[in-house]
């Protein structure tokens, strides 16, 4: 499919000064909306397969970056593939399922889009229209909760995710603010919110241990359930594991490969927490996985003595070999973040920053049936 050109004017565009220009920031847009399936779907790349998490990122950044109308065609896809317990599948291939399981990061982060979407576009229409998806979606999010405050990855899978549940605390705020805006308070999901909001403070441990990966790092900060000095000292931790100057973060901490979209969610976890100077740096850092027409290569595999790839992998390459929505999706969002400070910004750029959300949850995990007693007697299944 071939994208139009932006649908708004490149001076109401976000813009990083020295970094991206706004027709940049349109061209990742359109390159987005260029590999979206005639459904309104948009894959990791194309030909692979769809998930609800990264289809809406990819929407929000179209939305930013002037491509409206496949914006609002993203969105309008995602309730033809709701179930009627609020859930979404896993995996979608060419409009065929081929993963059933319900994720709970994936189904609440519709919040987070259509609350994102009331930011730029005032349309309330539009969101009377899909409030009922994202209502029943967190419902189901929050059933799966447990004593501890986190949340089940999916019904079979009796685990809790770290970096998951701090993107469903984030949600949770999204949903609460739309609930709001509807006149249709969710009270349990604000006392879901504390809950989780708690257990990833105070109980990490508590989370399959995924400490190799970067997300699990700097999640509980751009979640926003771990704010203040207590954020900093969190980035503070593994920063020299994960952080590579000139090239963006790890994914993993035992493989010399960066990538692009953890790096600009890093950055804008940086951002939230008021260090605009490293943010910007980090920004600037990964664009060497740009393209000139727009498009994001996933990563960069480097020479790095401390971590020698295997013999028989080639070093000083692009890999996977493809541009994926999702990391172009996460340079848009972060442009718009950064913009605020270095260049221009929209209305929706503090949607990570979570100054347009909700209020942040109060503390009321131990209130709610999590105690420290329970966090040393009871540890999930990894």
């Amino acid at each position: 499919m071939t994208a139009r050109r932006s649908e708004v004017p490149l001076a109401r565009l976000p813009y990083v000064d020295g970094v991206l220009t706004a027709g940049q920031v349109a061209d990742t847009a359109a390159s987005i909306a260029a590999m979206q399936e005639p459904r309104g779907a948009v894959p990791w790349t194309t030909g692979e397969h769809v998930d609800i998490w990264n289809h809406v990122e990819a929407a929000m950044a179209m939305l930013v970056g002037g491509q409206v109308e496949a914006a609002e065609r993203a969105y309008d896809w995602i309730p033809t593939m709701q179930r009627s317990d609020g859930s979404f599948p896993m995996q979608i291939v060419d409009g065929e399922v081929t993963d059933e399981r319900g994720e709970v990061n994936m189904s609440a982060y519709f919040a987070v889009g259509l609350w994102h979407h009331w930011l730029l576009r005032r349309d309330i229409r539009f969101i009377e229209r899909h409030w009922p998806g994202v209502r029943a979606a967190l419902d189901w999010v929050i059933s799966l909760q447990q004593p501890f405050g986190g949340i089940w990855w999916t019904p079979i899978d009796e685990f809790c995710l770290l970096t998951g549940n701090a993107s469903v605390h984030h949600s949770l705020r999204a949903g609460v603010a739309l609930a709001d805006l509807m006149d249709d308070p969710q009270p349990e999901w604000e006392l879901a919110g504390g809950r989780l909001g708690h257990a990833v403070r105070r109980h990490p441990d508590l989370f399959a241990d995924k400490s190799s990966y970067s997300m699990d790092w700097y999640y509980p900060v751009l979640g926003g359930a771990v704010r203040g000095q207590a954020a900093y000292d969190l980035l503070a931790m593994r920063w020299d594991d994960f952080v590579v100057p000139g090239l963006g973060i790890h994914c993993v901490d035992t493989n010399p490969w960066v990538t692009g979209a953890e790096t600009c969610e890093l950055a804008m976890a940086l951002d939230l927490i008021g260090d605009q100077r490293r943010a910007l740096q980090l920004f600037t850092d990964m664009q060497h996985l740009r393209e000139g027409d727009g498009r994001y290569w996933t990563g960069w595999v480097y020479a790095d003595p401390r971590r020698p790839a295997p013999p028989d992998e080639p070093v000083d390459v692009h890999w996977p070999v493809e541009h994926t929505t999702y990391t172009a999706a996460a340079v848009v969002l972060a442009a718009d973040a950064l913009g605020e400070t270095f260049g221009h910004s929209t209305p929706g750029s503090a949607i990570m920053r979570g100054t347009s959300l909700a209020a942040p949850f109060d503390e009321i995990g131990l209130e709610c049936g999590c105690s420290d007693e329970y966090a040393n007697s009871s540890r999930q299944r990894p």
